[in-house]
């Protein structure tokens, strides 16, 4: 099984991903009924943001910790839907790459999580 080398490993991880994501009723919702994601459009610009984490091409603009506590302000997310985001994102990397940007990206989702699910806690503390 060979390693993470190239954007078109990250279309097939991303892919791959959210195939898992949106077959999973527990978390599927958040990208068809809150978010409505389309995802021919997603999948290019999630490439982007791995790319940029993992192969250093850069690229990718968004403000990702916005998106989510925006998405967070239509519907909760809760640290179980990060853990079901990160099983998925963990069996789907495993399924598919072996080697040290394969581990990489892992400790890069775990930390993406950590980040959002502190955000998320620190913007619910500001309205309370």
């Amino acid at each position: 099984m060979n390693d993470i080398q190239t954007q078109q490993d990250l279309y097939v991880l991303v892919d791959e991903f959210y195939k898992k994501l949106l077959a999973d009723d527990s978390i599927s919702y958040i990208f068809t009924d809150v978010v409505k994601i389309k995802i021919e459009e997603h999948l290019p610009v999630l490439v982007t943001f791995w790319s940029q984490a993992i192969l250093g091409t850069g690229g990718y603009v968004k403000n990702l910790t916005q998106i989510h506590l925006d998405i967070n302000a239509k519907e909760y997310l809760s640290p179980e839907l990060f853990k079901i985001w990160l099983d998925h994102f963990f069996s789907t990397v495993d399924e598919n790459f072996k080697g040290e940007k394969a581990e990489q990206i892992k400790t890069q989702a775990v930390n993406i999580g950590t980040m959002m699910q502190i955000k998320i806690a620190q913007e619910k503390g500001k309205m309370m």
